[in-house]
């Protein structure tokens, strides 16, 4: 079977399942994580032959395809704020949305900080007053709750080095996958073990500047209308809330906030799209002053910024 063969095998044995430009893409995803080459090279050796193992693995990967699995667990690898990550069905994929997420909170730090090109003031007033050095500067702490793949945990800790980033998952094999994209991304987190619905256990966590979250809100009555490509293997635990409380995380979230965030800190949290108004009157009624809810690309309310000033 050659290259070319191979392409048009893999759009013709899932169209069933993903339509046009779709079926087109995931060939491409495949036949990349298969034969190790990019597209420009692939099309020069479109009349090359894959080997014995490799149809193989093409074949297999196709049957995973046809039951809905998501490609990037059948290639264990999604692409996220520029990196490559790997994931599997212990974590849920990243999203482009929740790279958004990462970007307001790069933008509003380096802006707060003087290092970005929108600063609004020279340095942080930890660190400087009057020109004059007040104090050393004491470790600027981010905290990821509910880190899964660890994506947001190590985008953050990339694009701002200068930080101390902390995450902390419930799943002991979503931490693994954490730590292994941690090592293979050459950041230093701290990945810590914990159920944070534990009041006592997240108690051993550090007082942060900020806080990020990404976590489970679909309440479970929304899971018969999603796509079974997410239903049937992204992990259940990161997904769904119960119907009576869609909001438990949030309340976890906005408590520890109030306990471990320094003054002036805030709190960023992807949210459902139909409960906007309820996260922002959550943080309102517990005393954090400046709210901003804010529109993904799609134009669907994604993402609260919460501050106590």
């Amino acid at each position: 079977m050659t290259f070319d063969d191979a392409r048009k095998k893999i759009v013709e044995d899932i169209c069933a399942t993903y339509h046009g430009n779709e079926a087109k893409n995931i060939a491409e995803l495949l036949l990349e994580h298969i034969t190790k080459f990019p597209l420009t090279e692939r099309i020069i050796k479109k009349s090359e032959s894959l080997s014995i193992n490799q149809e193989q693995l093409l074949l297999e990967s196709i049957t995973r395809l046809q039951s809905h699995e998501p490609i990037q667990y059948v290639i264990n690898e999604c692409w996220f704020a520029g990196m490559k990550f790997y994931v599997d069905k212990n974590v849920l994929i990243p999203r482009p949305e929740t790279e958004e997420l990462v970007e307001w909170i790069v933008s509003d730090w380096q802006s707060a900080t003087g290092t970005g090109q929108n600063a609004d003031r020279k340095f942080n007033p930890d660190f400087y007053q009057d020109g004059n050095i007040k104090h050393e500067p004491r470790n600027q702490k981010i905290l990821d709750v509910g880190t899964g793949s660890g994506c947001i945990a190590i985008a953050l800790k990339t694009k701002l080095p200068e930080i101390e980033m902390w995450a902390c998952d419930v799943s002991d094999e979503a931490l693994n996958v954490a730590r292994m994209n941690g090592d293979a991304l050459h950041t230093a987190i701290d990945f810590v073990p914990l159920d944070f619905l534990n009041a006592n256990e997240r108690r051993q966590l550090p007082h942060v500047d900020v806080i990020v979250s990404n976590p489970p809100y679909v309440p479970e009555r929304d899971k018969s209308g999603m796509k079974r490509n997410v239903t049937e293997y992204e992990p259940s635990i990161a997904l769904f809330v119960p119907n009576a409380d869609p909001l438990i995380f949030y309340h976890c979230i906005v408590d520890f906030g109030n306990e471990h965030l320094q003054e002036g800190g805030s709190i960023y949290v992807e949210i459902y799209e139909d409960l906007g108004n309820k996260v922002e009157n959550l943080f309102r009624n517990k005393g954090f002053n400046s709210i901003e809810l804010k529109k993904d690309l799609q134009g669907k309310d994604r993402i609260v910024r919460a501050t106590r000033n």
